[in-house]
């Protein structure tokens, strides 16, 4: 046995533990807590499996959507969680995440540090129709929990439906009805008003 290989391996998982400390402004349906990068990275895991008929190409490789998914915010253990609405944080988002890509992925064996990089590398690229699906769900969880939680994320940060639009549009790129469906209950949020025109 490969003891050292095996201690690299456990290192990592101990280490990834920290995503569930990570939080995000999203906030859950129940308690109305903010929602932790951990549950968010299975949410998105599960919704890959039950729309994956909704993808733009249907023989997509589903195994590979749910590795990017499981792998995609791990780089915030060190980076953070950047708000989706807040311009000035990303000006450095993609410094501080390929840091800790390279701090954190390479907590693992070699050939594994590679195969988690490279599964980080296509998510960001968004160049495969794996990777545009994968953005699509990373995009839609937060809209969908911000429609059934009544706006209040949107409310608390003033976000208008305009915003909410641009920056969601690549949902189109990997799922075009499900971003359909977006923007029909985007418009009817409006008229609730739970976001503002």
């Amino acid at each position: 046995m490969d003891f050292e290989r095996l201690g690299q391996q456990i290192g990592f998982i101990v280490e990834i533990d920290k995503l569930k400390q990570i939080f995000r402004q999203t906030l859950l349906l129940a308690d109305r807590r903010q929602e932790n990068d951990a549950e968010h990275s299975w949410h998105l895991s599960l919704m890959a499996v039950l729309l994956a008929e909704h993808a733009v190409e249907t023989d997509i490789d589903i195994l590979r959507v749910v590795k990017m998914l499981l792998v995609h915010d791990l780089v915030e253990i060190d980076a953070g969680d950047t708000f989706a609405y807040d311009a000035e944080a990303h000006k450095d988002k993609e410094e501080r995440e390929i840091k800790a890509a390279e701090r954190i992925f390479n907590l693992l064996p070699p050939d594994q540090a590679r195969t988690v990089r490279g599964l980080w590398n296509e998510f960001e690229a968004r160049q495969t129709s794996e990777a545009r699906y994968a953005a699509a769900l990373d995009r839609l969880q937060p809209v969908l929990l911000n429609l059934h939680g009544g706006g209040d994320d949107w409310r608390l940060h003033g976000i208008t439906k305009s915003q909410v639009i641009a920056y969601n549009q690549h949902i189109e790129e990997g799922a075009p009805s499900l971003w359909k469906y977006v923007r029909k209950c985007v418009d009817e949020a409006v008229e609730r008003g739970i976001l503002e025109e």
